[in-house]
């Protein structure tokens, strides 16, 4: 099958950065805090000195990333947060959490306002040549968001048939889905969630994006809609730190896979983004 790379992010725009400590969220339990010692001069070391890691994530990103009604970030990124700064031997609430948006991202970790970033973030070759990537932690991808039940059967592109699908104009999802739905059975708006009415009217059938955003849609909108259990694309989320810290990366990337083993990962993935999406298989980490 041919993988075309999609956008992930919802649309933010934001003039400030914020940055706050937080408990977490009431829906998961702070992981234990280990006792591990580190090499002296590692950025693990000073971050275990300092008691504290400053970790950048979306408030924009329903499930993964979102700001509570407090202004604490909620969602799996955040939980996957809190698992690393446990293994630092930091307690969740001392984490200082940093809103990052797409744009940011890269410059956040280079210039050291963030210790990582954690924000649904693609790990990909241009972005590797001025941060490195842990992970990833997650394969997300292009699926279809349905009316509850899936009336229409659509699981697929292939399996659109006569069926309209709803996506955003100028996006990747569009040119991704165009390659095997005819175009004029492809409706484009300005934003995914004006997709909503067209499928509740009849007038389209599916809203096509990454799983990631329609989850979130769906966890926003009751028992209306439901997102399909395939994707047709592969995107992996990968956590960024600053470029050349082996070491660093190595900690992130072991952390990463006994999350996988414990029982961890799979947890914070249930307390988030699982109340909409089923629970994945671990993605392989890459060691590159």
């Amino acid at each position: 099958m041919k993988f075309t790379k999609l956008t992930t992010a919802v649309a933010a725009a934001v003039a400030a950065t914020l940055a706050l400590t937080a408990c977490g969220s009431d829906d998961t339990a702070s992981p234990e805090v280990a006792s591990t010692s580190f090499a002296d001069g590692t950025t693990m070391a000073k971050l275990q000195s300092a008691g504290k890691i400053t970790i950048g994530t979306k408030y924009d990103q329903p499930l993964f990333g979102l700001a509570g009604p407090d202004g604490t970030p909620e969602g799996f990124d955040v939980e996957i947060g809190k698992i690393i700064a446990a293994k630092l031997g930091i307690d969740a609430g001392k984490i200082e959490w940093t809103e990052t948006v797409s744009q940011n991202r890269e410059p956040f970790i280079e210039n050291g306002n963030v210790d990582i970033v954690i924000a649904t973030y693609t790990i990909n070759d241009k972005r590797k040549e001025v941060i490195d990537f842990a992970g990833p932690y997650y394969i997300a991808g292009q699926s279809f968001l349905v009316a509850k039940g899936n009336p229409a059967g659509i699981t697929s592109p292939e399996t659109v048939g006569d069926n309209k699908v709803c996506t955003v104009t100028g996006s990747t999802s569009e040119a991704n889905i165009k390659e095997t739905v005819p175009a004029d059975q492809v409706i484009t708006v300005d934003k995914y969630s004006d997709c909503l009415e067209p499928i509740r009217t009849g007038e389209a059938q599916a809203l096509t994006t990454d799983n990631v955003i329609l989850a979130g849609l769906v966890d926003q909108t009751g028992d209306e809609f439901e997102v399909v259990d395939s994707t047709f694309t592969e995107e992996p989320y990968g956590i960024g730190l600053k470029k050349g810290d082996d070491d660093f990366r190595t900690f992130i990337n072991d952390t990463l896979e006994q999350s996988f083993e414990d029982g961890s990962w799979a947890k914070a993935w249930e307390a988030t983004a699982g109340k909409v999406l089923p629970t994945p298989d671990p993605p392989t980490v890459d060691r590159y």
